[in-house]
């Protein structure tokens, strides 16, 4: 079941995912747009992309596995899905954040590594049973893409000098949503939907977070570190507020439009008034993952979905976002393209011209960029090739 207002929400993210994440190519990017640094006490226009991202996780959790469920599927077989699902996403994550730090000096060159990746990616979860290859190849196809993630494994060089083997590191972006997705999902699944347990989840969350910026209890070291973005909080408490956002429509809006609009808009507000109002004690910081930055970018969350589910699924006012719609419906294949595009550009040193990387001239190619890798995403779709975790 496909909610207008959660694809329309995904694809904007996603435009601007890609759009925010072409910064590192330009110059003279105000400030405001970029992410902040570690130390700052700062809330940049790239700092609510991926929080966004991880509510819209949630808002599509209930209904994914509803239509599960509707299907006469088992919980067994859905936790099956969910766990294959996370670790796809864990696994591919766990490349990405190797290729930032491979050593240009030793084995495979860093370009090469990261463009072959992105080819494995495509080979392994390419949905190949909706393509126009033959059959006969599509096994063959994800055998030679696990066998080449294998080499990339053996080849990798990290470090300075190569010294290091790959590491989880921090997951990268889509290991961190693989570990929302794995928590949040799973517990859906075995409260059945629950929307008290779920909300006393997201609540947990939340508290986490607290306990993790203001103590040294969930400090811990060695091989639990790893589970760090379960039991730090912040990145669940994401996609938590998420499900229970959709599950406050599902259950009050039988009662009204207004209900739970009204409250929705009030977590928002509420959600961003903590954020502010704690942000004296923590500060708002994104690579900190500090509960003021988790609080404000929720809020923007709740406020953000209410005002697209009005335009989308109760005016339905949608045709405005068609152009970006593969963005939403596509979104790993979306997200995957530039991983290609950048290897390719480096190997081939092409460069457009310095004052078309610069300022606003650069920020309009860069959005330009953006749209035209969602283009390319639906022609591809369109010919029947997409990414399906």
């Amino acid at each position: 079941m496909r909610i207008a207002s959660i694809d329309i929400l995904r694809a904007l993210t996603m435009v601007l995912m890609i759009w925010v994440n072409d910064f590192w190519t330009l110059t003279k990017v105000p400030k405001w747009l970029q992410h902040a640094s570690a130390t700052e006490d700062y809330l940049g226009f790239s700092d609510v992309i991926f929080p966004l991202f991880l509510f819209i996780v949630g808002l599509s959790i209930p209904y994914a596995i509803q239509h599960r469920f509707s299907k006469n599927e088992s919980s067994v077989r859905i936790g099956k899905h969910i766990l294959i699902r996370s670790l796809s996403l864990l696994f591919i994550g766990y490349f990405m954040v190797n290729y930032e730090t491979h050593s240009e000096t030793l084995g495979l060159g860093k370009y090469w590594w990261c463009f072959i990746m992105a080819m494995a990616t495509a080979l392994v979860w390419m949905n190949w049973n909706k393509s126009p290859v033959p059959k006969k190849w599509h096994l063959v196809f994800q055998v030679m893409g696990l066998l080449i993630f294998l080499y990339l494994a053996i080849v990798y060089k990290g470090g300075l000098s190569g010294e290091n083997w790959m590491k989880p590191q921090w997951w990268g972006i889509l290991g961190l949503i693989g570990w929302a997705y794995l928590a949040n999902a799973l517990a859906y699944l075995f409260t059945k939907g629950n929307l008290y347990a779920l909300i006393i989840l997201w609540i947990g969350f939340n508290t986490l977070s607290v306990l993790n910026t203001s103590t040294e209890l969930l400090q811990f070291d060695g091989f639990i570190t790893y589970f760090s973005p379960l039991y730090s909080g912040t990145i669940p408490a994401f996609t938590a507020g998420g499900v229970v956002t959709t599950l406050l429509f599902q259950k009050l809006g039988k009662s009204g439009i207004k209900t739970p609009y009204a409250l929705i808009i009030l977590l928002g507000v509420i959600s961003i008034a903590f954020g502010l109002g704690t942000r004296h004690i923590w500060g708002i910081s994104k690579i900190q993952g500090t509960p003021s930055w988790l609080a404000v970018c929720s809020g923007i969350g709740f406020l953000s979905f209410v005002l697209l589910h009005y335009i989308a699924d109760v005016m339905k006012i949608t045709r405005w976002a068609d152009f970006i719609k593969p963005a939403g419906t596509a979104t790993l294949t979306c997200y995957m393209i530039p991983y290609f595009i950048y290897p390719l550009q480096n190997l081939s040193h092409i460069r457009l011209p310095e004052f078309l990387n610069s300022g606003i001239a650069g920020l309009l190619i860069s959005f330009g960029f953006a749209l035209a890798v969602v283009f390319f995403t639906g022609w591809l779709e369109r010919k029947g090739f997409k990414l399906k975790l």
